[in-house]
């Protein structure tokens, strides 16, 4: 298949016309031979969508007065575009009340890859939530999608780690789940390692450590791998100023709960 280069711009790196299609899905064209475009990679968690039944979220502070409205003011434009939404992304409690959320999401421009979050309760089979009737988005689980330049965006949920008092608190349970989600990133960075992705961004929900002194099993296996980004929310109120964001042994790490940003997806790439 031909590779058409056309209307480059500055912007960095590339992508092309796509659909989305299954496990380990890429990203390709709608028609003969490929045309490269550029795109741009953004983030953002902690949308906490409530169409169904709506929730009255200024209860949590004036920042969250209409904050729907907000995120698509302040939403990427570019249909070109790929936006990482890192988790908790509905209130809903069925597939039936989040598919609201879900439609909503998907009319906004761009390509959407979600990832799970503590609070989506919806989140069910993977097999019934990718054949869901939607054009833009696509569930991330123990896979990964895959860019035409290379990258992948791989992910977990996360969970708590050793050395935070959530994790302290229950050490035998949460060391189960710990280990678990460890697992599963595991899984989805070998899944593109085995796709021949060059280089990776992960998506958590949960941060990737307790604190910016502790290392954990998600950042020494993303070590691991040739993962240059992740990104993470979950965090929210006072804590937001003690969370660790920057670069750590080569990967640089982006904190995206949607408040912090203002409601505005933050650029990656």
């Amino acid at each position: 298949m031909a590779i058409i280069l056309e209307n480059l711009s500055p912007r960095r790196d590339s992508m092309i016309y796509y659909t989305l299609k299954g496990p380990g899905s890429t990203l390709k064209s709608r028609e003969v031979g490929i045309r490269v475009f550029m795109y741009r990679l953004y983030a953002i968690a902690d949308l906490h969508l409530s169409g169904a039944n709506p929730k009255p979220m200024d209860i949590f502070g004036p920042l969250w007065q209409d904050h729907q409205q907000k995120i698509e003011k302040n939403w990427p434009s570019d249909e070109r575009d790929v936006i990482i939404v890192g988790g908790d992304i509905s209130w809903a409690m069925s597939l039936e009340e989040a598919l609201v959320d879900l439609k909503w999401l998907d009319g906004l421009p761009g390509r959407k890859i979600l990832l799970r979050g503590n609070h989506d309760y919806w989140w069910k089979a993977i097999g019934r939530l990718r054949s869901l009737p939607l054009k833009t988005i696509f569930f991330l689980q123990n896979d990964h999608f895959l860019l035409p330049d290379g990258r992948a965006i791989c992910g977990t949920r996360g969970w708590n780690c050793p050395g935070d008092p959530l994790f302290e608190a229950d050490p035998e349970n949460n060391g189960r789940i710990y280990r678990r989600e460890i697992e599963r990133l595991r899984l989805s960075l070998e899944s593109a390692r085995r796709a021949g992705a060059r280089r990776a961004t992960v998506a958590l929900h949960f941060p990737p450590c307790s604190d910016q002194a502790n290392s954990s099993g998600f950042i020494e296996l993303m070590e691991d791998y040739p993962v240059d980004s992740c990104i993470f929310g979950h965090i929210h109120g006072a804590a937001q100023a003690k969370v660790f964001q920057g670069f750590r042994e080569g990967i640089k790490y982006f904190f995206v709960a949607a408040e912090y940003l203002h409601f505005r997806p933050l650029r990656i790439l």
